[in-house]
């Protein structure tokens, strides 16, 4: 086995599109001496790490081992005071951004733009198990962090993120305002004002300040909505007649699922003009437990959006679909996101953004891009130990003649012959010398 296959890849696309030259423009001022690590390739080399499954700086010694793939890269305390400066001096960070930004828009323009913009947002707890700036329990009751992060459904990519202490709220309108300006900024102006734009988020996003803000936005919103008194007396009142099929992500109907708007049946005068609410009910997979609140064996779900399509099932199995956050999150936790290695809150901030900047191959080829339902199809980060994930990777080489048999080649020089295996002799044994026997034929051999 060959560890750490791929990860120049990682390197030569960053170089290809333009992300190594982007950084070493706008970190140029970080270099101290005409000998020294150049900034944007230490950036890069600290995204590759993390693509391979690094989980802190010193992490970076798997790729240093490397140098014939990587060429010179710099040390742990060169990478920890390169993130330093950044996080010190005001608008690095954001040149960072700007840089991985640029970096996207070529990939755009080779590869292709998507048809639409389908942003994801969604919260996760990263536990820290020391202290840290700014970290705090949160409502798991653990203690960490809970950023905030943002995805492009159609290309698989985190878009940008905002890192909180553990307490923040998960429906926190201004976070998610922030974190979805950092994920347009990212966008080229040209798809901003072309492609129609689609924020889906769960039943945190349903806050007046982000529906306001989408609206104001020219944008979509797709958030889920509380089963409130007014929704469920509303569901109750629902003809049988009214329930249409629910549709599978290849647009089949499902066997178990079924939606209906009740938008005229409960008051939404509150929300801007348009909106729309769509419930969803379903039969409770086996062993599941109903809650007080579900009627007649069903489980119900709603959905509030503004989008004008007349086939509700199909508004309803786009929602859905806001799921894919999940993996997305899942595979950021194998490939940097798990961890926030320093102490200081404005070093962690830059180690997230890292995190967003660097891609894996499997995000960059289209053919490779799973469905949600088949997970054996699922593209998944290396499921490898950590440790295992950091040991330095060996090029070997084979001789240009194999040795005989009998024989063993040191560092291509002559082969030597390996000596026979003698027994120890008979005052040195810790055990006297026994003939060994088979265990059938000793169970021959008894009468």
């Amino acid at each position: 086995m060959v560890s750490h296959a791929g990860s120049a890849l990682v390197a030569q696309v960053a170089d290809k599109l333009g992300l190594t030259g982007a950084l070493s423009v706008r970190l140029a001022g970080l270099k101290q001496r005409l000998r020294g690590h150049d900034p944007d390739r230490v950036i890069r080399d600290l995204a590759v790490m993390l693509a391979d499954g690094g989980e802190c700086v010193s992490d970076l010694g798997a790729v240093r081992e490397q140098d014939a793939l990587f060429g010179a890269v710099a040390s742990d305390s060169t990478a920890w005071r390169m993130v330093d400066r950044i996080a010190s001096t005001p608008g690095l960070l954001d040149a960072v951004r700007q840089a991985h930004a640029r970096a996207r828009a070529r990939f755009w323009e080779l590869d292709g733009a998507p048809e639409r913009l389908t942003l994801d947002v969604d919260a996760t707890l990263i536990t820290a198990h020391s202290e840290k700036e700014k970290a705090a329990g949160n409502y798991k009751g653990g203690y960490g962090f809970h950023p905030l992060q943002v995805y492009l459904d159609e290309t698989r990519e985190a878009l940008g993120g905002l890192l909180r202490p553990g307490n923040a709220g998960s429906n926190t309108a201004e976070d998610h305002k922030t974190v979805i300006d950092r994920a347009l900024a990212q966008i080229p102006a040209e798809y901003i004002e072309s492609l129609e734009i689609l924020v889906r988020a769960d039943s945190a996003g349903a806050t007046h300040g982000l529906v306001d803000y989408c609206r104001e936005g020219n944008m979509r919103f797709s958030v889920g909505y509380e089963l409130t008194e007014q929704v469920r007396s509303a569901i109750l009142t629902i003809p049988e007649d009214a329930w249409v099929p629910a549709l599978d992500q290849d647009g089949s109907a499902r066997t178990n699922g079924e939606v209906c708007e009740i938008t005229d049946m409960v008051d939404l005068s509150a929300w801007p003009d348009g909106s729309r609410l769509i419930v969803r009910r379903e039969r409770p997979h086996p062993g599941a437990q109903l809650s007080f609140t579900d009627h007649d064996g069903y489980r119900f779900q709603a959905i509030l959006t503004d989008q004008p399509d007349e086939n509700i099932a199909v508004l309803e199995c786009r929602h859905r679909q806001h799921a894919h956050v999940e993996d997305r999150i899942r595979d950021d936790k194998d490939t940097g996101l798990s961890k926030f290695p320093f102490k200081e809150f404005a070093l962690n901030e830059v180690w997230l953004e890292i995190v967003d900047a660097r891609a894996r191959p499997d995000r960059l080829d289209p053919s490779t891009r799973p469905r949600r339902g088949a997970r054996q199809n699922r593209a998944e980060a290396a499921a490898l130990p950590a440790a295992a994930r950091r040991w330095p990777a060996r090029v070997l080489r084979p001789s240009r003649e194999a040795p005989p048999t009998g024989h063993l080649a040191v560092d291509g020089r002559t082969p030597r012959r390996l000596p026979q295996a003698q027994s120890a002799p008979s005052d040195r044994r810790l055990t006297p010398s026994r003939a060994y026997h088979h265990p059938a034929d000793r169970s021959a051999t008894r009468p």
